[in-house]
């Protein structure tokens, strides 16, 4: 008689659950745990998308995989071939959850509710016999007797000869040492997805401006994002700054989130089409106020600002304006330098980058070279993305590979599986 399978999924995240689920689909006769330090799972699940959950995107606007998955966008590209948005979509809408897709292309829940996708994920654990364990943190991994023996916190070893790691990010590098054990390289792991200081009293004193799409570029460097910029009572942030922030995660980490940023508060607009802007406002409102009278994109206390900044009274007559004026101006707006002097966590979606490398991995499967029988999914490895859904997409690809290589490799093990694995 087969013995029957243990599996651990270790983390009950998006990965983590959504691997369990497809994994007892799989494997209806295994013994499947899942154990979660936190004491409720799904955690970040229920914040995500401002608690309305953004569990997908569709992908109409995105021309490069690596602009929205600044690390481990080759894999991704392999990954969503097999269980891409498509498939995640037709997912939960078989598990009766009705969903819609925004104009900005991110897919809601209908109900606009993430614990409906919550409750979802839990009874579809629940049908499929899954095990879930809260305030049950994993202190080691070790590889024992053709399998893996998993310490606890607070609860007796036990062994199991399948393990699934989908703890997500860890924010430093300690938050990984219950891997320690298997000797795997692990990418230095730092903070994604941030807002950002900027020590302008005036910039900060317009908190609550958003500009829909601007534009913004670490100066001296290619990285840049476009989007809506908010500024806060502490700098910038926003879409456009979050998804800089995660394309320069790195770089700004090693220069100790200090560095210069541009500002195009028109968008894509350069400076010589700012010019030609500013030159038709002159000229059809020479004998209006400067100050009253600015390009519909902004917003009367921005423009102030931008006067401001340039010495300029908001009191001139347009057709007083110099062309050097007009050449300054049109420059300001679409190169407006500030200085970062520090990074603010993004609370409700916190993402890291980093993590466990992706050569320690198979591609085709997420299972571990070193370990046979050990998986990898979701932000525990070096995989993340810039907001809009992608992180999620990612978390439900990669956990879905996962259980289906599980499922294909009990059918090697139990002699009904002759290909090669």
């Amino acid at each position: 008689m087969t013995q029957q399978r243990r599996v651990a999924i270790v983390g009950a995240g998006a990965a983590g659950c959504f691997a369990a689920i497809e994994t007892g689909r799989r494997l209806p006769e295994a013994d499947i745990h899942v154990f979660e330090r936190m004491k409720k799972p799904l955690a970040k699940v229920a914040l995500t998308g401002g608690g309305r959950c953004n569990l997908t995107n569709s992908f109409a606007g995105v021309r490069s995989l690596e602009a929205v998955y600044p690390r481990g966008h080759r894999l991704m590209k392999r990954l969503l071939r097999e269980f891409g948005h498509e498939e995640t979509m037709a997912w939960f809408e078989r598990e009766g959850v009705e969903l819609v897709t925004q104009t900005d292309e991110c897919v809601f829940p209908a109900s606009q509710r993430a614990d409906e996708i919550v409750q979802t994920l839990l009874a579809a654990m629940r049908r499929g016999g899954v095990k879930l364990h809260c305030g049950q943190g994993v202190k080691e991994i070790c590889p024992a007797d053709g399998g893996y023996r998993l310490a606890f916190e607070d609860r007796p070893t036990e062994w199991f000869d399948t393990v699934v790691v989908t703890t997500g990010g860890s924010p430093r590098k300690a938050g990984l040492s219950f891997l320690q054990p298997l000797h795997l390289e692990i990418v230095e792991p730092v903070p994604s997805l941030f807002s950002v200081t900027v020590e302008d009293k005036g910039l900060r004193a317009l908190s609550g401006t958003v500009v829909e799409n601007a534009s913004v570029r670490l100066t001296g460097t290619k990285l840049k994002a476009q989007g809506a910029l908010l500024i806060t009572h502490l700098g910038l942030s926003g879409p456009a700054m979050l998804k800089l922030s995660a394309y320069a995660a790195r770089l700004l980490h090693e220069r100790n989130y200090q560095a210069e940023i541009a500002i195009n508060w028109l968008g894509e607009m350069n400076e010589e089409e700012a010019w030609t802007l500013v030159n038709d406002l002159a000229r059809q409102n020479g004998m209006k106020q400067v100050g009253n009278v600015w390009p519909t994109v902004l917003n009367r206390r921005l423009w102030q600002f931008l006067l401001q900044s340039l010495d300029l009274s908001a009191e001139m007559r347009w057709n007083g304006m110099q062309q050097k004026t007009l050449r300054r101006m049109a420059a300001q707006m679409t190169n407006h330098v500030f200085l970062i002097s520090g990074r603010n966590p993004y609370k409700e979606e916190f993402v890291t980058c980093g993590g466990v490398a992706l050569t320690e991995l198979y591609p085709a499967t997420l299972e571990c070279k070193r370990h046979r029988g050990l998986y990898f999914a979701g932000e525990v490895t070096d995989t993340d993305a810039i907001t809009g859904g992608f992180n999620l997409q990612a978390a439900w690809t990669m956990g879905y590979v996962a259980a289906k290589a599980i499922g294909e490799r009990n059918l090697l093990l139990s002699g009904k599986y002759l290909e090669h694995y």
